[in-house]
């Protein structure tokens, strides 16, 4: 017995929809991204749907259908759990800490460096005041390859 012989007496909507199972199932294996796993679960739907002896029109509506559902009811829910990850760095330690400022801080002229954990970084102000040299500054964020600070006064 061939496999034509085999598939004879079976409805053709039944492999169209395990072809579609399989051929969604592995698209969403090679992405791992949520991508096509919504269509797995409308494939699955109409696949069910063939042995009640649902119209082809229909099986598409149910696999349509069922495959919005899911993404509406299901990706807000996995994007709340899926937290990406977030590369840390050693610079991120300088936030909060005091440094010594070592040439002027002054945002018109676009000058200042600070000096903090043994480096020397440029620095900016927080506030837009000039800060002499020698002043004790804290740290308030990073930006690019920047400290922000603020006077400690």
């Amino acid at each position: 017995m061939n496999i034509v012989d085999a598939l004879k007496g079976v409805d053709t909507m039944y492999i169209v929809w395990t072809v579609a199972i399989i051929a969604f199932g592995i698209l969403e294996g090679v992405t791992a991204q949520l991508v096509s796993i919504w269509f797995v679960a409308g494939a699955i739907a109409a696949l069910i749907s063939v042995p009640l002896h649902a119209p082809q029109w229909l099986q598409f509506v149910i696999f349509f259908a069922v495959s919005v559902i899911v993404l509406i009811a299901v990706r807000p829910f996995i994007k709340k759990r899926i937290v990406p990850k977030q590369e840390r760095t050693n610079a991120d330690r300088c936030i909060g800490q005091d440094a010594v400022v070592c040439e002027e801080i002054n945002n018109l002229l676009s000058t200042g460096q600070v000096k903090t954990d043994g480096k020397v970084w440029t620095a900016r102000s927080s506030d837009d005041s000039i800060i002499p040299k020698d002043a004790v500054v804290t740290v308030e964020k990073i930006d690019g390859v920047k400290l922000i600070v603020k006077n400690k006064m």
